[in-house]
């Protein structure tokens, strides 16, 4: 017997963006392993304390770029239509599905300016890795 699927993308639902990311799911362990938040201090200095407008969070600016690494994203604004649709990337960034994601151009902006004369990536690396 053929039957037709019907649409229901405009009722409510309540969801469990946990419930949507299968435990064994290599970002999954990633959350679960690494403590992200000693980016923060690592960051701190490098962000103006009494001026200017308000930043990403450096721990998501850093996971963007880890998400992009990862998956082999090369492009900024590939791997910012990449969050908006995949939960994975959404749960390991902390992001709800109406949370408004940064630009590709915010990204791009602190990669290239203001972290680019330091050595960041390589003291999140090694406070990773050892």
């Amino acid at each position: 017997m053929l039957t037709t699927n019907e649409r229901k993308q405009n009722q409510l639902e309540l969801v469990y963006i946990e419930n949507l990311v299968p435990e064994n799911y290599i970002l999954r362990k990633i959350g679960k392993f690494i403590d992200f938040s000693f980016i923060r201090d690592l960051t701190k200095d490098l962000y103006c304390t009494d001026n200017g407008r308000p930043s990403v969070d450096s721990v998501v600016l850093f996971k963007m770029l880890f998400i992009g690494y990862l998956f082999g994203i090369r492009s900024e604004r590939q791997l910012i239509k990449e969050i908006q649709v995949n939960i994975a990337y959404r749960w390991l960034l902390g992001y709800g599905f109406t949370d408004k994601i940064p630009s590709y151009s915010t990204i791009c902006q602190k990669r290239t300016k203001r972290f680019n004369d330091t050595n960041i990536h390589q003291e999140i690396f090694d406070n990773i890795v050892f």
